[in-house]
């Protein structure tokens, strides 16, 4: 398998902290700020945007953390069962202005998953879409508010994100099958 590194840790933390900014400026009123990460990495990003935000704001900004494994529409194509993690949303969501974070936007069943289920929770003000990478191939119409990177990509490939909390390194690679 060839990998290609699309991103190192430096470049991570930095494009973080322009899209914290970016949040900032859409959300002016972090009073009714909230970040929903979705289950795994997508929790991890969350956690460090909220870290950052409080930093710039002195405000506490709420986190939540989502699995969508139970709404997927995949369940009867899948060769094994999907792990299935918590979500933890202690605060309600309704009137809330939402960020939704995830690690890598690709056919956008994803992030229709997550919706849904976050609306099992109430109605928010309003959800905006956060993504580190964008690859593409997208079968809903689905788009991103705030993207670290766009990246294209052909189906044959794959975009692996790796986080300091669950991997031991800030890493996103373009993995592709040698031939």
């Amino acid at each position: 398998m060839k990998k290609r590194i699309i991103l190192n840790s430096q470049e991570i933390q930095k494009t973080l902290e322009r899209i914290t900014y970016e949040i900032l400026e859409q959300v002016p009123d972090t009073s009714d700020l909230a970040l929903i990460g979705i289950q795994r990495r997508g929790v991890d990003l969350a956690s460090r945007i909220k870290f950052m935000v409080e930093k710039r704001t002195g405000q506490k900004i709420r986190l939540g953390k989502l699995d969508i494994n139970l709404y997927r529409d995949d369940w009867t194509n899948l060769s094994s069962a999907p792990v299935i993690n918590s979500t933890e949303i202690t605060f309600s969501i309704t009137d809330k202005a939402l960020v939704l974070i995830d690690d890598v936007l690709f056919t956008g069943r994803t992030v229709r998953c997550a919706l849904e289920a976050l609306l099992d929770f109430g109605r928010p003000k309003s959800i905006k879409l956060m993504v580190l990478i964008d690859r593409g191939h997208r079968e809903l119409p689905i788009h991103a508010d705030f993207v670290g990177k766009k990246v294209d990509t052909s189906l044959q490939e794959k975009v692996d994100v790796l986080t300091m909390e669950r991997d031991g390194m800030d890493e996103v690679l373009l993995l592709e099958e040698s031939s």
